[in-house]
């Protein structure tokens, strides 16, 4: 008999905690085989597609496209070794639904041992689950299904997506807060929340406050928290009932729209004319004067409530702020800058081009300065270790560059930058970019730089002070190319006239460093020639 193994989002590295869904590559039904993707998802960092581990026939996929999962969540299940088509067949008649209110069951196993079949009575849809053969999981017992919701695959119910496993929007409150809620009453699910009487989360829910929190990400509890938000009130609508961050943003933004704070607020009670006489030796409220009118209390409009646009903070753009804000708060940068003659590094370049082969980009010559430099000051290829209270200056220089893509602003990783010619860097260069734009850049692909490279230029802007990207110690910055006035070999000449800046991280060195790296990238990029000595 075949067995029905549940696959979980797994851990995609850097501290990622949750992706969203954005395409899914399997349908219900489809055959896949051992490290097939089966869904396109979108992580702070990046889109990945996600291989699933096992090969057979999926039975159930657990979110919609938009939805966002928890690393550890449930993606799919896939029926391992599924019995031949004519024998499914012969399972969709024996196991076709008799009663008009029992819901369509899938087995969902621990992945360790065969599941249920789907029963032919009328009952409820499920009851509290059956444990698996090792205990580690749980195996649900499906009634039939509606005539025409699918092929029946014997012992996994439905070919189709089990009705409780599909996210629904839900049109009303998830659930009120604490506030709106009366005491004793309990909390009534979102529309589309299955409430199937066999169903575990519905008989638990009379006593929610008591057990735990269905919640996975930390995320979404902070989010609760922030907001004065008592999780135990929501109706999860992700796999078994977990609570979402979707969950919860829904029901904030549903207080607000009935006019109530999510804060929790204390009922009304008759005690409360009693206040006065507490407060009365500490604040003495004057009377109003005849013929005045009372003052009437002003609301405080809290930022919930402010009208306009909302953006969520998430994906790529959740991610740039994330860090940003961390190196604001943890990095004591500084800044300086200098003007430089690029004339000759711009007539290098046409030399090298014009000489055939493969075209060298102005990033790659800059790249290649950077890494000469940081060879002479390694000082600005290191990371702070605060817990140890050291400056670990790194052994390999893996450039990190800024892109801007239509997700928002990324920055890719030339690994081993300093072991690559100009040919190398252009090439890498290129690949990187071109990955960005396309949003396929994997989490290996943006993580591991130890110095940035910010050519800033590209916008029309000649200056900037750059946020250094944490946990690295500098970046550099490049304006644009521009012809300008310059005093050359002492007469007045219009030359093409770059800024360059620097950011670096005070605690690993100080400016003298500082300027002496700037400098030495100044000079070779005036006189390219200088660069050869280090080469």
């Amino acid at each position: 008999m075949a067995q029905v193994l549940e696959f979980k989002l797994p851990d995609l590295g850097e501290g990622l905690t949750e992706a969203e869904i954005v395409r899914w590559l399997v349908q219900v039904g489809d055959v896949v085989a051992v490290d097939q993707p089966v869904v396109e998802v979108e992580t702070a960092k990046a889109m990945v597609e996600v291989p699933c581990p096992y090969g057979g026939v999926v039975t159930a996929r657990f979110g919609e496209e938009g939805t966002e999962l928890p690393v550890g969540a449930p993606l799919l299940t896939v029926a391992v070794g599924a019995v031949a088509s004519g024998d499914a067949g012969e399972g969709a008649d024996a196991g076709s639904a008799s009663g008009s209110g029992a819901a369509r069951g899938t087995g969902v196993g621990s992945g360790s041992g065969p599941v249920a079949g789907a029963g032919s009575g009328s009952g409820p849809a499920e009851g509290s689950g059956a444990a698996s053969a090792n205990g580690s999981g749980t195996a649900r017992t499906g009634g039939g299904s509606d005539t025409g919701s699918g092929n029946v695959l014997v012992g996994y119910g439905t070919g189709a997506p089990p009705a409780r496993r599909r996210r629904v929007r839900p049109q009303a409150p998830i659930a009120p807060t604490r506030a709106s809620t009366a005491p004793g009453v309990q909390a009534a699910p979102a529309p589309g929340t299955p409430t199937a009487p066999g169903d575990a989360h519905a008989n638990g829910d009379a006593s929610r406050g008591e057990g735990p929190v269905p919640v996975i990400s930390p995320l979404v509890r902070r989010l609760a928290r922030e907001n004065g938000l008592d999780l135990r009130e929501l109706t999860g609508s992700g796999p078994d009932g977990l609570i979402l961050r979707a969950d919860v943003e829904y029901a904030l933004r549903a207080a607000a729209a009935q006019g109530r704070s999510a804060q929790p607020q204390a009922e009304p009670h008759p005690r409360v004319a009693a206040a006065p006489a507490h407060t009365e030796p500490h604040t003495r409220v004057p009377a109003t004067p005849a013929g005045v009118p009372a003052p009437t209390a002003v609301p405080i409009t809290s930022a919930a409530h402010t009208p306009g646009t909302r953006v969520p903070l998430k994906g790529v753009r959740g991610a740039v702020a994330d860090k940003l804000s961390r190196s604001r708060r943890e990095i004591p940068d500084a800044t300086c800058w200098v003007d430089a003659d690029a004339t000759e590094l711009m007539r290098a370049r046409t030399a090298m081009n014009a000489a055939g082969g493969p075209k060298i980009s102005l990033l790659a010559l800059l790249a290649r300065i950077c890494t000469a430099a940081l060879a002479r000051f390694p000082e600005l290829n290191s990371t702070v270790d605060m817990a140890a209270r050291e400056v670990v200056q790194l052994d390999h220089v893996h450039l990190g560059f800024a892109a801007q893509t239509e997700r928002g602003l990324v920055v890719p990783v030339v690994r081993d930058a300093h072991a690559r010619d100009a040919e190398g860097l252009t090439a890498e260069f290129a690949r990187l970019t071109e990955a960005a734009r396309a949003g396929t850049l994997t989490p290996a692909d943006l993580t591991g730089g130890t110095f940035t490279l910010n050519n800033y230029g590209v916008f029309g802007v000649d200056g900037s002070t750059p946020i250094i990207n944490h946990p690295e110690a500098a970046m550099l910055g490049v304006g644009r190319i521009v012809p300008k006035p310059w005093v050359y070999e002492g007469e007045l000449a219009v030359r093409q006239v770059v800024q360059l800046s620097l950011t670096f991280d005070h605690r690993v060195c100080d400016g003298g460093t500082a300027g002496g790296f700037l400098r030495y990238v100044a000079d070779c990029v005036e006189q390219p020639a200088v660069l050869l000595r280090t080469l």
